[in-house]
Order: structure tokens, then C-alpha cells, then sequence
């Protein structure tokens, strides 16, 4: 097998089960992509990019469409929560919201939109209110 985790590969979306979508690997291998981790409609033999997470003993390999590694998937996600309250001004959004909100608003879950408000906090980007996030003027 000549993948490594962290590789950027083709996909082909497969079937849909309960753990979430098989996919065909560079027309070669085949994976497994969680939906618990999918955060965008996907169909059967839609072409996208992903990424491999895992590659188990058993040569089974776990998917993932974002890039693995912290700081390529936080700097992804910082990037769409700042440009996100660019555009809006605000974003009515808090630690507080449910994850539900935060996948419908942002498409992330929200464990990476915590951390992408920690860290544009940390850079001192924006403003936490009580009811939503808004960039410092």
C-alpha cells in the first residue's frame, strides 16, 4: 500500500451504513468515512478530496475531508469562524450554542468552532457578548 497518513487523496463516495460512508480511494483502495466527522451533503459517486486519518492492521483506512494535523484544521476553521463575522458583522453564536446550530451556521462541529474562537481570542480578533461574537474594532 503506498499511502501515509495525512495524504491528500481522490474519493468516491460509496454507500451510505450507520457508521457513515464507504469511499473508493484513488480508484484503488477503499475506506471508511464517519458521519459523525462529515459536515457537508455528500451522494453516492460524488468525486471529492479527503484525506487518510488511519490506516489500521487490518489495511482498513479511515477518511477524513479535512486536512489531519491541528494546526492545518485550525487554521481552516479559524479562518471560516473570522471570515464568517467579517461578512455578518456578528455571529450569533456562543460556547453555549448547541452543536446542531453550530454545524447548521458553520458547517464545523463544535469542538473545532471552540477552538477557533479560542484562538482568534487569543490573537485578541474579537469580542465574546453574551448572545454572539463580534470582531474588535
Amino acid at each position: 500500500m503506498d499511502l501515509k497518513v495525512g495524504d491528500k487523496v481522490d474519493l468516491i463516495i460509496g454507500l451510505q451504513s450507520h457508521l457513515g460512508f464507504t469511499v473508493l480511494i484513488n480508484e484503488e483502495y477503499e475506506g471508511l468515512l464517519y458521519k459523525n466527522e462529515v459536515f457537508t451533503e455528500l451522494e453516492e459517486g460524488m468525486k471529492v478530496q479527503g484525506y487518510i486519518k488511519k490506516i489500521r492492521e487490518d489495511e482498513r483506512i479511515d477518511m477524513s475531508l479535512q486536512p489531519q494535523g491541528f494546526k492545518n484544521v485550525i487554521d481552516k476553521d479559524v479562518e471560516k469562524v473570522y471570515n464568517k463575522i467579517k461578512e455578518k458583522g456578528s455571529l450569533l453564536l456562543t460556547d453555549k450554542s448547541s452543536p446542531e446550530s453550530i454545524k447548521f451556521h458553520l458547517q464545523m462541529s463544535k469542538k473545532a468552532f471552540k477552538r477557533a474562537v479560542g484562538s482568534l481570542y487569543k490573537q485578541q480578533l474579537i469580542e465574546l457578548k453574551e448572545d454572539r461574537i463580534e470582531l474588535k474594532h
